[in-house]
């Protein structure tokens, strides 16, 4: 099977696009047409994916910047040191 025709590629951007070309390569969609049932079973799935994906966006994990984290804990290290030297309280 074709990744072009794939339901379940990630990348598709137009499911029921998707399921018309695939009846159309595999099923010689609209000359020859599969059972009522079968082609309702795969437009009802078609219908379902497209919903899925315009209801929940796909979210990418966004990867950590080792060097932003480096530089924050530096400057807090920074800052700890400095009230710690600048503490008066000890001081008679």
């Amino acid at each position: 099977m074709s990744a072009r025709f794939s339901s379940s590629s990630s990348t598709a951007p137009d499911p029921l696009r998707n399921t018309v070309l695939w009846l159309a390569a595999y099923a010689r969609f609209p000359a020859g047409r599969l059972e009522a049932k079968a082609e309702t079973m795969l437009c009802m799935a078609a219908l379902a994916t497209a919903a899925e994906t315009t209801e929940n966006p796909r979210f990418l994990i966004e990867s950590r910047d080792i060097a932003k984290d480096s530089a924050q804990r530096a400057h807090a290290q920074r800052r700890s040191h400095a009230h710690f030297k600048s503490d008066n309280s000890a001081k008679v």
